[in-house]
């Protein structure tokens, strides 16, 4: 490794405020998550089915918000480093926190969704900003603590957003709003730059637009297989944040906080496969053989999800569903070995806007699956379809990591 391209070096505070941040980012995401079907069916005044509808529109002006300024991000923390970005983004994250709290209608709710996929673009800075201080080795593992990050902050976002909910549907975002400040204002002290000013770049519109962050795919074609394998990943989970709520309340009849603890389990053991299993996975296995088996379970898992018949069955399938949680941060780490060390902002722009590409027409299909088989005219009437389709789209994506990327030779 030459000089140019060390890691840079940074205290253990910086490291932990960019993961600190990863996990608000994520508290943020889901604390909406199960005060959403109430607060839709509150606040416009219609069933649960429709609200379904609401809610995956939502979840899409989220994505698209994320798609349009993450390739931006990205491109601006190359050229003018990493801190004042992730700083910036923070700022913002807190104060649409506020905003959320005090929205009136579905309107401003609408709005409020747009402003949180701006400034939760912050996670593509944090993952270039740990590309920046780990050789190139050690990424799967680094990348698999940000997933960890994801996944604690998965346990406490929607466990807060149920159990504060019962106070009020506005509580949970004020008090993330006071921890988005905590945090900011933690970052202002201990938050060292990573991108020194001879690795920066010009800045090119061309490369962020969010059409553009798409052509750091065509300068480096050696991303493309796991590029067409990620979105249509994407695109098949993005039907948890798009029906979970509503299949938990319309199967099982959850009541927010009951879905709040339900996603939290989740998001526990999530954490703990990332966090705790991913470096001794990859050391053992190798990257590409712990990613298959993710994909396979994720496929298995999902179909299993619309067969389970009760709570105690949806437990033992997300235990089951833990080793899924390796499949990002492997496509991530076998991706960013391919660019590079001057381009990792723009490939997780260009990585961020697929995956909010898939996650905006996944929410948006699998919220209308479940709200059409819900109606009461439905020829077929269940909660259920949204896991089936998820499940065949993942064998597909299973079949396509298969054909499209290259067996490595076995240690």
């Amino acid at each position: 490794m030459t000089e140019a391209s060390a890691p840079v070096q940074v205290s253990r505070h910086a490291i932990t405020f960019v993961l600190i941040t990863v996990f608000l980012d994520m508290v943020g995401f889901g604390l909406i998550m199960p005060v959403l079907p109430a607060l839709i069916e509150e606040v416009g005044r219609m069933d649960l089915a429709d609200a379904a509808y609401v809610g995956g529109w939502m979840f899409a002006a989220f994505s698209i918000a994320q798609f349009a300024f993450s390739p931006l991000v990205g491109n601006l923390s190359d050229r003018f480093g990493r801190r004042p970005l992730l700083l910036l983004a923070i700022f913002g994250l807190g104060a649409d926190y506020l905003f959320s709290a005090l929205a009136p209608t579905i309107f401003w709710l609408f709005v409020g969704r747009v402003i949180a996929g701006v400034c939760g673009s912050s996670y593509v800075i944090a993952n270039a900003y740990i590309a920046d201080v780990t050789a190139p080795e050690d990424r799967a593992k680094a990348f698999g603590l940000v997933g960890a990050a994801f996944g604690v902050g998965f346990i406490l976002g929607p466990a807060i957003g149920g159990l504060l909910g019962e106070f009020g549907s506005r509580v949970p975002f004020f008090v993330a709003a006071g921890i988005s400040v905590l945090n900011l204002v933690y970052g202002w002290f201990v938050l060292p730059e990573t991108l020194p000013p001879e690795k920066r770049r010009a800045f090119e519109w061309r490369r962020a637009n969010p059409f553009g962050a798409f052509r750091v795919f065509q300068s480096y074609g050696q991303v493309l297989p796991l590029c067409a394998v990620l979105f249509v990943y994407f695109f098949a989970t993005a039907v948890y944040p798009a029906i979970w709520p509503f299949w938990g309340m319309a199967k099982f009849g959850w009541s927010e906080a009951m879905v709040g603890l339900t996603l939290a389990a989740f998001g526990l053991v999530m954490a703990l496969f990332q966090g705790l299993g991913t470096g001794p996975a990859v050391a053992r296995w190798g990257e590409w053989r712990v990613c298959l088996a993710g994909l396979v379970i994720a496929a298995v898992v999902a179909l299993g999800y619309g067969l389970a018949g009760s709570l105690s069955v949806v437990l033992v399938l997300m235990v089951v569903h833990g080793p899924e949680g390796f499949v990002h941060p492997m496509l991530v780490a076998m991706m960013s070995k391919e660019v590079p060390e001057d381009a990792q902002g723009e490939l997780q722009g260009g990585i961020s806007a697929l995956m909010n590409v898939a996650m905006l027409f996944g929410t948006v299909v699998f919220s209308q699956i479940f709200g059409r088989f819900m109606q009461p005219d439905a020829a077929f009437r269940s909660p259920d379809v949204g896991y089936y389709v998820a499940g065949v789209v993942l064998v597909a994506a299973v079949l396509m990591f298969l054909a499209l990327t290259r067996r490595p030779e076995r240690r």
